[in-house]
């Protein structure tokens, strides 16, 4: 018989290891510590140093944050042998063998997420120690917890799929950006609980999704010396990364988490990758999303206003508002108990620095169903958002009268913005629009209705009607993507009441800039007069590549030409304008990758590259990149003239077993970046 006084201690603690059908592949996360989903049951292993018996004392207890307390529960006592509330932690009993004790603990589905200390008590010993750390997640497979989503392929996306795309370019010309999440690499899910720790957030606060997307948005940019990532539109990125050379989140966050400073440079779509893997690391569904034409309006009135001289010259210190070529953001899944019944499910999260939110650089979480119906004082910051993708353009001539400046409305624009809303097909590479839940079809009678609902909610009444035409219907601008050094040819297309004869004047202003609206240089100008007879008649203005070429290398950024273009009937003075952005087709170079690999085998890729293009590329460099290898693999190739075909061997080890996707990249002081991907199974 064992000596009752003998007091009874725990000298090793073990939490095992599970199945990921059980643990929901927590144990996919590279780090340390164990890792738990709440609402979920886990096992420790305790030793002790007698077999446990009735009257011995074993309690659990599980702390995270400063002073820890139960009141604020920020501190759960369990005692395994003793039932608890249904309400709270449960722990009990498995299996007792000798000196050995399986102990199983299961969360609440709404505990605190982030880092918890585990101290075993048994009578006055306490067994601490710095190894009995756990990490707690989000659980999108319990049903009580508010991120739950029942689709298990939509899980498989939204959680754990590390790797995808963003969508970027123009609404013409979309293209698709490989992009590697990496939430389960190495040091990455470490990095987002300490953001946890390093945001504003009280420990309580961290139960709820709500308050941690907003509050990991804000942590993601830089400001006031703590945040993840310094966001540049410069154009100037010397003491730093250019934002286009960005892959994945992994590398931004690991070195951010081992350095503790901020890294440079960002721009909306390594804030938007960075974000959702932030999120999907922390048990939040996310995804990456793209608005095409997306405004900014700063005034927040809902239209964005655009001012130009009578060259078609935008006046930059009136037009403060701007039209991205596109903008992305995250999207991220969760009720909302915060708010009336109606608006769970998707919510828009944005980390780029636009505007302040309570005073802080932050957007959202917005749910989709307040945007699309214009709900747009429903928290967080749902009017911006709304705006993004539902504002209508006007464009105002400002006009030299005697000496004086005039307004005049040129241009009202309710269909461009907003296009082509965008993200990555559930278990597809391919594009899926979702424009249809961020509002409705452009000009149906309900989009109307929500505008002047949005409108009626702003207790303000929109100012500005459409300008009446006696003769001018209608005016657009088209123009195919150029290839890079060839001119680029717009067609100004002219839509009167009248097949009469009449003379136009077409004027057009032309600049390069960045996809943000930001001006880089002046291009040129171009005027024309024609005659134009039946009631559709063109107009072609012709770009010569001496124009931008030598401008392209002053931009370390993916190049956008802006053409603005004012039409004057000379007879009625009628004018209309319209504007039309161009990107650059390049040429693709082809991959040769074997379908399998091994584990600490050599892994060859070709590259194969034809210059198609009419001016010769310097710096050309290709660059191999994936999560199953340990670094980036690179190959340098100067300078390719037209027409040169060149080859490139990059040599890789994979580490890591399971399909990875390989990101292949070329790269040039004129060509930004051409990217291929291919998937390889490595096994062991």
């Amino acid at each position: 018989m064992m000596d009752a006084s003998k007091e009874l201690k725990v000298l090793l603690v073990d939490f095992l290891k599970q199945e990921n059908a059980v643990s929901h592949h927590t144990w996919e996360f590279q780090t340390s510590n164990p890792v738990f989903r709440r609402g979920q049951v886990f096992h420790l292993r305790l030793v002790l140093n007698q077999p446990l018996q009735s009257y011995h004392e074993l309690k659990l207890e599980f702390s995270t944050g400063p002073n820890p307390s139960i009141a604020k529960h920020t501190l759960v006592v369990l005692d395994p042998r003793t039932p608890s509330d249904h309400h709270n932690w449960q722990a009990t009993l498995q299996n007792e063998s000798g000196k050995e004790v399986t102990v199983a603990v299961t969360s609440t589905p709404n505990a605190i997420l982030g880092k918890y200390q585990l101290h075993v008590k048994t009578g006055k010993h306490i067994l601490k120690s710095e190894e009995n750390i756990l990490y707690l997640l989000c659980n999108p497979w319990c049903k009580e917890d508010t991120v739950f989503m029942p689709d298990e392929d939509e899980r498989k996306e939204y959680i754990l799929n590390d790797t995808g795309c963003h969508y970027v370019g123009a609404a013409r010309s979309i293209k698709y950006k490989p992009w590697n999440f990496g939430q389960f690499e190495k040091n990455v899910l470490d990095c987002c609980i300490s953001l946890l720790t390093e945001s504003s957030l009280k420990p309580t606060d961290r139960r709820d999704p709500v308050l941690v997307c907003r509050a990991m948005s804000a942590m993601i940019n830089f400001e006031k010396g703590q945040g993840v990532l310094v966001g540049n539109w410069t154009g100037d990125y010397q003491d730093g990364t250019a934002p286009y050379k960005w892959t994945g989140s992994a590398p931004i966050l690991q070195q951010y988490y081992s350095t503790k400073q901020a890294v440079r440079f960002g721009q909306c779509w390594v804030f938007a990758g960075i974000l959702t893997t932030v999120l999907r690391a922390l048990g939040i569904p996310a995804r990456s999303v793209t608005a095409f034409d997306s405004a900014h309006d700063t005034e927040k009135n809902l239209t964005v206003d655009t001012y130009v001289n009578e060259n078609g010259e935008k006046i930059t210190n009136m037009s403060r508002d701007s039209v991205w070529n596109f903008h992305v953001w995250t999207d991220a899944w969760m009720k909302r108990p915060d708010l009336p019944k109606g608006y769970d499910g998707w919510q828009a999260v944005d980390a780029t620095p636009q505007e302040r939110s309570q005073g802080v650089f932050c957007c959202g979480p917005s749910p989709l169903t307040a945007i699309r119906k214009g709900d747009i004082f429903i928290v967080y910051d749902t009017r911006f958002v709304f705006s993004e993708v539902n504002g209508d353009r006007l464009i105002w001539l400002v006009k030299m009268v005697n000496g004086q400046e005039e307004l005049h409305i040129i241009s009202m624009e309710t269909t461009s913005i907003g296009k082509n809303i965008s993200t990555k097909a559930v278990g597809q590479d391919r594009r899926r629009d979702i424009t249809y839940e961020y509002k409705y079809p452009e000009g149906s009678p309900e989009e109307r209705q929500v505008m002047d609902h949005a409108f009626l909610l702003l207790s303000s009444e929109r100012e500005h009607r459409r300008p009446v035409k006696e003769n001018f219907l209608h005016m657009s601008v088209q123009s195919d993507d150029a290839l890079l050094g060839n001119p680029v040819n717009f067609t100004v297309i002219l839509k009167r009441k009248t097949a009469a004869l009449q003379n136009v004047n077409i004027s057009g202003s032309f600049e390069l800039q960045l996809y943000t609206g930001k001006k880089v240089a002046k291009l040129c100008d171009l005027n024309k007069t024609s005659q134009i007879q039946g009631q559709v008649s063109e107009v072609t203005l012709t770009l010569d590549s001496k124009t931008y070429i030598n401008s392209l290398a002053i931009l370390d950024d993916e190049p956008v030409i802006r053409g603005f273009i004012i039409a004057e009937i000379v007879e009625s003075k009628e004018i209309m304008a319209s504007e039309v952005f161009v990107s650059f087709q390049y040429p693709e170079f082809s991959v040769e990758l074997p379908n399998t690999g091994r584990v600490g085998q050599l892994l060859v890729c070709n590259c194969i590259f034809r210059n198609t293009l009419a001016i010769p590329l310097t710096d050309v460099k290709f660059s191999l990149e994936s999560l199953g290898i340990s670094s980036l693999q690179t190959s340098e190739h100067g300078t390719v003239q037209p027409g040169e075909t060149i080859q490139s061997q990059i040599k890789c080890i994979p580490i890591k077993t399971g399909p990875k996707k390989f990101i292949i990249k070329l790269s040039s002081k004129q060509v930004k970046e051409i990217n291929a991907q291919k998937i390889v199974l490595i096994t062991k």
